[in-house]
């Protein structure tokens, strides 16, 4: 079982492929989450807007991107843009597909946040001479990001995993460069090694998790 799973001479070859896929990974989370957080805060505003021409796309734009596999709309970007002129790169088209499909996710999360947050702060902000947008973002954006941020931390961790499907477009993260060390080594240890990373990267996220989950099941009771 070591010689087949763990083996040692193969750890020791593999180890520096997989540590510059594992950089990758961490620069492509350092990217995806910020991009998604800033994409979704943006749509969780505009969801405030109670106009037709603006509720209705946005609606739209957000069912679809919350439906749409991301592994299929990044394969789209990867192997189907170039037949329109338009080349990304891999990190490019992760960093698109995962800005689009994250976003969706992290506006409806934010959205739910400024929904629970008493209409009584806006209120009392305004009548202190700030505008609807300094109110959003000052006043109401923190407590709702405080009131939903076991969410936002799950998403999080869920975005961090799906950074795994860069590997499908040659993108050279963690995964994608222990299959490549695996094909030089004919073992699965590569791959063995890179689920162990993947378990030590994300066990700190999973227990902070917990520990937000916990605390905000304390303080509603």
């Amino acid at each position: 079982m070591i010689e087949t799973f763990l083996n040692p001479a193969i750890i020791a070859a593999a180890w520096p492929i997989l540590l510059a896929g594992l950089w990758n990974t961490i620069l492509l989370s350092l990217v995806v989450v910020p991009l998604g957080l800033a994409g979704g805060t943006v749509l969780a505003l505009l969801a405030g807007v109670r106009h037709p021409l603006v509720r209705w796309p946005l609606m739209a734009w957000v069912d679809f991107f919350r439906a749409f596999p991301p592994l299929v709309l990044l394969i789209f970007l990867y192997a189907g843009l170039p037949f329109a002129g338009i080349e990304l790169g891999g990190f490019g088209c992760v960093a698109i597909a995962f800005f689009l499909n994250t976003g969706a996710y992290y506006g409806e999360i934010l959205r739910a946040g400024i929904e629970s947050v008493p209409a009584g702060q806006s209120e009392a902000a305004r009548s202190t001479g700030l505008s609807r947008l300094q109110t959003e973002l000052y006043i109401v954006l923190p407590q709702a990001v405080r009131n939903v941020l076991p969410d936002l931390m799950s998403n999080t961790l869920e975005v961090v995993k799906l950074t795994s499907l860069g590997s499908v477009v040659a993108m050279p993260e963690l995964l994608f460069q222990a299959r490549q060390a695996q094909s030089l080594t004919y073992n699965p240890t590569p791959i063995v090694l890179a689920a162990i990373v993947y378990f030590l990267l994300l066990w700190p996220l999973v227990r902070l998790l917990s520990r937000l989950e916990n605390r905000s099941l304390a303080t509603r009771g």
